[in-house]
């Protein structure tokens, strides 16, 4: 008899309200299995909330998660403890070669994933290589607004809570570290996921970025292009089930090969590839 896997969940925040939606959200989709929410309301930084959760978590798999991110599959348990036999590290959106200190400045072909972001009360899916599906290999870096990982893994790595001390490039940095100690990372295509927030680029995020380049300075490569806005493919929705009828492989497939017919004239930036209007309802 195969015993179900167990979750642990660690979310840092430090609003009340946006903790118990996520909490209630996880609650949902973990009710079959066994499982943990472990709180972190008073982080110094998130490597270090992430590790001092990370001491306390029970779980076979610990998700790392923002408290900001709405996941809308009703299957995404069994997806992920399946998939996690094969891989070490999950995430949602990532890159099969980091080049600096951004996950996505390697640009076009080597980001992969699909996620949606609010704004203006509207639903902006972004979507990148689905190619294979639906879970990409061979990634280097991943986006931290979700990672999962087994946990002895996740334990054997850690998060660098000295030199990453604030709220920026935790998540490279660990993905990253990973991949270096030969870890096995993926990026799930097929799991419909929004996160209400979008990434900061200023000058504390900079810092932060310079440490990283200091620290994987011998891994990084050289010489090498970076984009300096992040390429990829969008569209705009109303609503989550408008959202969830266009997150099929055929869709994001065919869209994605749309892309590429017109990346040289739409470098650096998204493209709407989903249809004539950017809306869809």
């Amino acid at each position: 008899m195969n015993l179900l896997p167990s979750f642990s969940v660690v979310i840092c925040s430090k609003d009340a309200l946006k903790f118990t939606h996520a909490s209630e959200c996880y609650e949902q989709l973990l009710a079959n299995f066994p499982h943990e929410i472990i709180a972190i309301h008073d982080a110094r930084s998130l490597a270090e909330g992430y590790n001092r959760a990370l001491r306390r978590a029970r779980g076979d798999i610990v998700i790392f998660s923002h408290d900001d991110v709405l996941i809308i599959d009703p299957d995404f348990a069994q997806k992920i403890s399946h998939r996690l036999r094969d891989f070490d590290i999950l995430g949602f959106a990532g890159t099969r070669r980091v080049v600096a200190d951004i996950w996505w400045r390697a640009g076009f072909p080597w980001l992969s994933g699909a996620v949606t972001h609010i704004r203006d009360r509207k639903l902006n899916l972004n979507h990148w290589n689905p190619e294979p599906w639906p879970v990409v290999d061979d990634i280097q870096g991943i986006d931290g607004l979700c990672i999962m990982a087994r946990r002895e893994v996740a334990k054997e790595i850690g998060f660098d809570e000295t030199t990453f001390d604030g709220f920026h490039l935790y998540d490279l940095d660990f993905s990253f570290s990973a991949w270096r100690a030969g870890k096995k990372l993926g990026v799930c295509c097929d799991i419909p996921v929004i996160h209400a927030s979008w990434g900061k680029y200023g000058k504390v995020h900079a810092h932060y970025g310079r440490l990283f380049i200091e620290k994987h300075r011998d891994t990084l490569p050289t010489n090498e292009q970076k984009i300096d806005k992040i390429v990829g493919t969008f569209a705009i929705f109303s609503d989550h089930n408008a959202l969830c009828e266009v997150w099929r492989e055929d869709v994001m497939r065919r869209n994605w090969i749309a892309f590429q017919k017109n990346e040289e004239e739409v470098s650096g930036q998204f493209r709407n590839v989903f249809g004539s209007t950017s809306t869809m309802k």
